[in-house]
């Protein structure tokens, strides 16, 4: 596989920008004042799907050859990506084959079957999800779309990063969700090739920690689970592209616990009245963590996706006991 280009990232923006607009890049004071820093969020959880993951699914479903719309596609996910591809499978009319892990959120499997999807629930986690897939699509003939080992895919995603990096300069720091590494490598992509110096710092849960520990290590690891709440950031194995890619450019790693990816998602609905899922807020609660080393600086956290169910949502705010927004840390 070939790692996208800036070229593949600018040709992709027609087939984003036929189903959406950019999303808003915005700076929230409340925020920018509770982590001491120059503060912009990067809106993700606005898009069509209510994830950033539409973009690299309408991108790579206007590229499939007709032989792949004729057969079908079929993926492994834990709702963003999913619903990325059966929305955008359902404007092509090409059918579309989803499995899901048992327990997964309830309110993602309604919509990727609303759009069409048939949505199949097997597994304890999206791993083993994925592996049911890969038998599937061989026993059926069905086009496997990986959820990371597609350059088209990337390029999609990447539309976000160019939009950033487009809208505001002399950006220091970068906070990205991590599970795929799709989002983490669109930002990777456009940065390196536009020759700017910003880091950017991976977000994962410590309870889903095998990206993070390969990356450390330089070689990569299975975990053994996967057990957090924030499902975008869910994995216990890494994946060859995007491995690559972000052994190559990830500027550093943040691990959260599940409290902290929880006052993540208060600290979006406090602070910036917006509905984040657990790895939607992940950077929001990464940039608290670090705030004695963000101090100042100019940063962007990529809020990636707001599809939070209501009975997490009720227990993360039952749970609160920090009430003051502006005193969050």
């Amino acid at each position: 596989m070939i790692p996208p280009t800036l070229d593949d990232v600018r040709a992709a923006t027609a087939h984003v920008y036929a189903v959406m607009a950019p999303s808003p890049l915005q700076r929230h004071p409340l925020l920018a004042q509770a982590l001491g820093a120059d503060v912009f969020v990067k809106h993700e959880n606005h898009n069509p799907t209510g994830a950033f993951k539409v973009r690299g699914g309408v991108n790579l479903v206007a590229r499939l050859s007709d032989a792949d719309r004729a057969r079908g596609v079929i993926s492994a996910t834990t709702g963003n990506h999913g619903q990325s591809i059966a929305f955008a499978a359902a404007r092509a009319g090409v059918p579309c084959t989803l499995v899901v892990p048992l327990g997964n959120n309830p309110g993602k499997n309604a919509l990727m079957r609303a759009w069409g999807a048939d949505v199949i629930e097997h597994g304890r986690d999206f791993d083993e999800a994925r592996e049911l897939v890969e038998r599937l699509g061989d026993q059926r003939g069905l086009r496997y779309v990986h959820s990371a080992n597609e350059p088209d895919l990337i390029s999609g995603v990447a539309t976000y990063a160019l939009e950033v990096f487009d809208a505001l300069a002399d950006i220091d720091t970068v906070f990205v969700p991590v599970g795929g590494g799709s989002g983490a490598c669109g930002l990777i992509t456009v940065r390196d090739a536009l020759g700017l110096k910003t880091r950017i710092v991976g977000v994962g849960a410590e309870r889903a920690s095998a990206v993070a520990q390969s990356w450390r290590a330089g070689t990569r690891i299975v975990g053994s689970s996967a057990d957090t709440f924030a499902e975008g950031v869910a994995t216990r194995v890494t994946f060859d592209l995007t491995f690559g890619i972000l052994q190559r450019g990830l500027d550093d790693f943040v691990l959260l616990s599940e409290d902290e990816l929880a006052e993540g998602v208060r600290l979006a609905l406090r602070l910036t009245h917006n509905l984040a899922e657990g790895a939607g807020a992940a950077a929001i609660a990464a940039a608290l963590k670090w705030h004695d080393q963000i101090a100042g600086q100019r940063v962007v956290c990529v809020m990636s996706g707001g599809n939070l169910d209501s009975v997490r949502l009720r227990h993360i705010l039952a749970t609160d006991h920090n009430h003051d927004g502006a005193k969050a840390r």
